[in-house]
């Protein structure tokens, strides 16, 4: 279907006050754009409020804002960022996600054209996922008062039983592993948001991991820690990680994956890929002996090709990250400190 907004006004027209007004043309937008491409039976009901049925087992919820800029970036948008970004945190709890909210908060004046672009990769984003957007809202401000769309995402998911996933429970003698090459989505932010050129382009990883996810789970139910490292990139998660567990880690340089052109561009631009956003990559830890097996699941899956690992858990009460270098030495990674890259995610 399409209805007079879609028709007469998406092509050349912008978001005015009157879309978030709760009159007809707020109707108009959410029936034309946003059902339109978001349709599932479970939206269609038109409540509010979602009503489903929840599968067997615990439930998992997350929410998760986002901001960043540019909107639309060399392999994603915020559109599809806002669907991957929810799952991967239901995701990193080990949950099945089965469900997903979205908040817009519209600029007056943004164009109407980049805002069907946003949907429909959403929409994109969540049937490949296999998780529909089943209930939403959207706001209007003024212009000036935004910056074109803001998207708030929440998702819920279903913890199968007789998995325990915790920050908090990394503990000495277990290995450290990565899914991929780190700092491919804060590069490609940058490069864009920059007008950066490199001689190829590099991409925004951008994925939902459920997937990934539910494959090592099957294969490695005890899987000791989960978690995906966006902001403030690598390191700031595994500080996360060795604060919350009371313990240390050792990281081997050699060991962690970055792609050429990302690690080329880092030293162009003054950053260390350690702290560079990442947003289709989860670290895991497990025990040693079950280490082998998770690396040959990860590998056999297109979103873990890269996998690697890349330290050890080791008795520390000052719960300290340090990396043996290349060079033979040793140095302390430390939390992120200010804001590397703003806007990221």
């Amino acid at each position: 279907m399409t209805g007079p907004v879609y028709q007469e006004t998406f092509r050349t027209g912008a978001v005015d006050l009157t879309h978030g007004g709760g009159g007809r043309a707020m109707s108009d937008l959410i029936e034309d754009l946003f059902h339109r491409y978001l349709k599932n039976p479970i939206l269609d009901q038109g409540h509010d409020a979602a009503v489903f049925d929840a599968p067997p087992g615990r439930l998992v919820m997350s929410t998760d804002a986002h901001v960043i800029s540019p909107l639309f970036f060399p392999g994603g948008d915020i559109g599809a960022l806002s669907v991957h970004g929810t799952l991967n945190d239901v995701a990193m709890a080990g949950a099945r996600p089965i469900s997903l909210t979205a908040g817009f908060i519209l600029e007056e004046g943004f164009p109407l054209a980049d805002l069907e672009a946003i949907v429909i990769s959403m929409a994109k984003a969540a049937r490949e996922a296999g998780v529909p957007i089943v209930s939403g809202d959207t706001k209007v401000v003024e212009k000036g008062k935004g910056d074109g769309v803001f998207i708030t995402t929440a998702g819920v998911g279903v913890l199968p039983g007789g998995v325990s996933i915790s920050p908090r429970s990394a503990k000495p003698g277990q290995a450290v592993l990565i899914s991929g090459s780190i700092g491919d989505h804060g590069v490609a932010i940058l490069s864009k948001r920059e007008n950066l050129a490199f001689e190829t382009e590099i991409r925004s990883d951008s994925a939902a991991l459920h997937g990934l996810v539910a494959e090592m789970i099957a294969a490695v139910p005890e899987i000791s820690v989960l978690r995906d490292p966006t902001r403030g990139g690598l390191a700031t998660a595994l500080n996360e990680i060795a604060h919350a567990s009371g313990v240390g880690i050792v990281l081997e340089e050699d060991g962690i994956p970055v792609n050429p052109d990302v690690q080329a561009a880092c030293e162009i631009l003054g950053l260390d890929p350690l702290y560079v956003a990442n947003e289709g990559k989860l670290i895991c830890i497990c025990d040693e002996v079950r280490a082998p097996v998770l690396l040959n699941v990860m590998q056999g899956h297109p979103l873990g090709q890269q996998a690697a690992r890349i330290g050890t858990i080791v008795e520390d009460p000052d719960a300290m990250v340090v990396m043996n270098t290349s060079f033979g030495g040793a140095r302390v990674v430390d939390w992120l400190s200010g804001e590397q890259l703003p806007r990221i995610c």
